[in-house]
């Protein structure tokens, strides 16, 4: 099991590198590789929104996103589109290139009449590409971005007889450029960086508003980024405060904690009716709902730390959700707030239904399932996975008469010697949220059998589920983990061992700011890893990714 080691020599190498909490010099820092990613599916659709209005409907099937070290945002670089894919893409594309010229929507989205419905016209055409086309590139266009398009409008639109079937064209190609589908990041050599390179204004501009808005960037941003503007570290700063303080930051903190609680696993999810009627399609979307909106009322509206979201008794509360909750519901629609009392057995994140039904089984609630999640999303440390030889079939007995509870079953199966070890990381957290049944329902019995949900956290007793929440909000690994992930969200990719100080120096400064995202958001935009990138090499070796802010120790990763 881990023990309090772990806290101990984060504090001492941060001592050592001199970047303690009161650390206020940001160390130099030379990024990592660039990346290309993937829009994700919530990406596409917003920048459709952000360039022709919500009126639009976008019909098809998304490639399916690749999950990455635990995080989405890592592993849209290592995806690409397939030939099925594409030919989706394009689909799509198409219907929502007819959408934009249809006689519904062409007034409000076209900035011109053409001389002759039934002729091209360079001109209007150019006018509407021009209009468009920087926001779903995320650039300024350049010559052969606007002429090739007029060129294959003018020639459909003489084989169609059509002005309109011409943009329709014009605006299919943009929907299926690789500049649109997936964030190209460039980098080039600039003043200060003669070991490496920083990343192009426009480049820098989009990683930003991805990070923050979880979108392309607005014209505003883009004005800034064609004229260098991001270059001046002050210029950049009024950027960050200017998308900081803007409503959409919320659109930005939702993908992430989307992302680092894995809740895209929801479109898979399903419970047995016959355990769970109280469950359905609606509970599910709700409990995914309640934690983003208590996560965004907790981080953004009141800007309180982040730890304390593990010991909170607010929340939000639907009709769907209350006979899982077991509370009353005054409105009929939509939501409410509610406050848990002091001695109600739920308080913070880890007491939500989300988590409990998300890590569970479709028949019965998982220990392992909810300590790996635990391990692994928000302490930053890997499990090893299960030997493909291991019997599960005495855990899976959950009516057995001599074992009823998950602890007595799990006691006998982890007795074996190549399970110990990755129990032992996992199912002391785990079983202290065995009081919430497979879809987060509060039990106090298994089988007729009280629930002891006793345990420790690296050391840290805990007696049940609320001193568990107390446990993580404790843990100096909470906070580091959260630094790290939002850095490898931010970039794209798991840090190199050039940026091993810069991470330090975040985490502290996280803490000194009392946890607050806002701060740490503003740290990692400003920072060197995030504006700057490694120069190509031939031996891929020479940057190898950094190991995770709370690795297992090397004994315990072997086994």
């Amino acid at each position: 099991m881990l023990h309090s080691f772990w806290p101990v020599r984060i504090v001492a190498i941060t001592a050592l590198l001199g970047l303690g909490c009161g650390s206020s010099s940001p160390p130099e820092a030379m990024g990592g590789p660039v990346a290309m990613r993937r829009l994700t599916a919530a990406q596409y659709r917003q920048a459709i929104v952000d360039a022709f209005g919500p009126e639009i409907e976008i019909v098809g099937r998304f490639e399916p996103d690749n999950r990455r070290e635990g995080l989405i945002a890592v592993g849209s670089a290592f995806v690409a589109v397939t030939p099925s894919g594409f030919e989706q893409y394009e689909a799509m594309g198409n219907y929502i290139a007819k959408q934009v010229v249809s006689e519904v929507h062409r007034d409000r989205l076209v900035p011109c009449q053409p001389r002759s419905r039934t002729e091209p016209d360079a001109a209007c055409t150019e006018a509407f590409l021009q209009r468009i086309g920087p926001g779903l590139l995320r650039r300024p266009l350049v010559d052969g971005d606007v002429q090739t398009r007029v060129t294959a409008a003018a020639a459909a639109t003489e084989l169609m007889g059509d002005f309109y079937a011409g943009l329709e064209v014009a605006v299919t190609s943009l929907l299926i450029a690789p500049d649109f589908l997936f964030r190209v990041e460039v980098a080039e050599a600039g003043p200060g960086f003669a070991d490496g390179l920083r990343l192009t204004d426009i480049s820098l501009a989009s990683r930003l508003s991805y990070l923050l808005w979880n979108a392309g960037p607005d014209a505003a941003l883009l004005e800034v980024a064609a004229r260098s503007g991001l270059s001046d570290p002050d210029s950049l700063g009024r950027e960050v405060d200017r998308l900081l303080a803007s409503s959409r930051l919320e659109d930005g903190v939702r993908a992430f904690f989307e992302d680092v609680f894995r809740f895209d696993e929801f479109e898979d999810i399903g419970k047995d009716p016959i355990r769970y009627p109280a469950y359905s399609a609606q509970v599910a979307l709700d409990a995914r709902e309640q934690t983003l909106r208590v996560v965004v009322d907790h981080l953004i509206a009141r800007k309180a730390a982040y730890r304390d979201l593990f010991t909170t008794r607010r929340s939000f509360m639907t009709r769907a959700l209350g006979p899982v909750y077991v509370v009353p519901v005054r409105a009929e629609e939509g939501w409410e707030a509610l406050d848990f009392a002091t001695d109600h057995p739920r308080a913070g994140l880890l007491s939500h239904a989300s988590f409990n039904m998300l890590n569970a089984h479709s028949g019965r609630s998982s220990p392992t399932l909810r300590g790996v999640f635990l391990r692994e999303a928000l302490l930053c440390q890997k499990v090893p996975p299960a030997p493909a030889d291991v019997d599960f079939s005495l855990f899976n007995e959950d009516d057995n008469p001599k074992y009823k509870t998950a602890r007595d079953r799990l006691a006998v199966h982890s007795s074996n010697a190549t399970c110990r070890n990755c129990h032992k990381l996992t199912d002391p957290i785990g079983l202290g949220l065995e009081v919430f049944d497979g879809i987060g329902r509060h039990r106090s019995t298994e089988n007729g059998a009280p629930i002891d949900t006793s345990g420790d956290l690296d050391g840290r007793a805990f007696a049940d589920s609320v001193d568990l929440g107390r446990a993580f909000r404790d843990s100096p690994l909470i906070g580091a983990c959260l630094v790290e992930n939002v850095y490898r969200y931010a970039v794209g990719r798991d840090p190199v061992k050039s940026e091993r100080r810069l991470l330090r120096y975040l985490e502290g400064r996280f803490e000194d700011s009392g946890q607050r995202l806002h701060a740490l958001l503003r740290d990692v935009v400003m920072s060197d890893g995030f504006r700057t990138a490694t120069r190509p090499r031939r031996d891929p070796a020479v940057e190898e990714p950094a190991p995770r802010v709370a690795a297992l120790p090397a004994e315990k990763e072997a086994t």
